[in-house]
């Protein structure tokens, strides 16, 4: 009966020297919205390195089906953070969070390889002129309101960093993305509100460089750039959950 006492007493007491786990600094909820043609798991790698940091990390399953239902998805993830927010999209992402951003929990954007665009502007009116000489993303065309890329060019256009045998489940997982989705324009942007930050992917043959920093300049972001496809956030996630770290802790 003693020994079971004194080995009781020597837990408690050791439980309360442990130290607890390490809370980040700053904003500690974490959303991420991904963009068109894929789904939420290719956040994996960033996210593992957010929730080893600490963070909460919830990844949005949008349906891609129009800019309205994925807002809508977007503002219940964000609706069930239990404190401030920092909002992050990729791709067309960056449309989603432009508008759902606005809400007021909502601390910072960061947008990754993505659109930023200005009230009134969609995915379809960014991509109208593109820069002279810049690759054609290989969208095929629609089916049903629906738009998929081409499987054989899949990999060099989106994911020329990403292992091979990922950049062909990707290319053949593909999520079809709304036509309407690809038209939805923003009422009112975030960044115009909100500190934004932005990461340059500088290898993109989705979404030109240059049109991005464009986008990241206009919108007034800190910016930062590696040199990484469109899938960055699959190839680099080390750098893309930098710059979250970054927006999460910046007063």
């Amino acid at each position: 009966m003693i020994k079971t006492l004194v080995a009781a007493a020597t837990t408690l007491a050791l439980a309360a020297t442990t130290p607890a786990a390490a809370q980040p600094a700053g904003v500690k909820n974490v959303v991420l919205v991904h963009g068109g043609f894929v789904d939420g798991s290719g956040w994996q790698g960033v996210y593992n390195i957010l929730k080893k940091d600490g963070y909460n990390v919830t990844i949005v399953q949008n349906p891609t089906t129009s800019l309205a239902d994925d807002v809508a998805m977007t503002r219940r993830a964000i609706a069930e953070q239990d404190g401030p927010v920092v909002l992050v999209g990729h791709s067309y992402g960056g449309v989603v969070v432009s508008e759902a951003g606005t809400d007021e929990k909502v601390k910072a954007v960061v947008y990754i390889a993505a659109f930023a665009p200005d009230k009134g502007e969609s995915v379809s009116s960014l991509i109208a002129n593109p820069p002279a000489g810049a690759p054609v993303p290989p969208i095929l065309p629609p089916v049903n309101g629906f738009l998929f890329l081409d499987k054989d060019k899949f990999a060099a256009s989106f994911a020329a960093d990403v292992d091979a045998d990922v950049a062909s489940f990707m290319a053949d997982s593909q999520v079809p993305w709304g036509v309407e989705a690809l038209t939805g324009a923003v009422t009112d942007p975030a960044w115009k509100s909100k500190p934004s930050y932005y990461l340059v992917a500088s290898e993109d043959r989705m979404i030109p460089p240059a049109a991005q920093r464009m986008m990241a300049g206009r919108a007034g972001s800190t910016i930062t750039e590696t040199a990484g496809s469109h899938a960055v956030y699959v190839s680099k996630p080390e750098a893309v959950a930098a710059l979250i770290e970054q927006a999460a802790t910046s007063k």
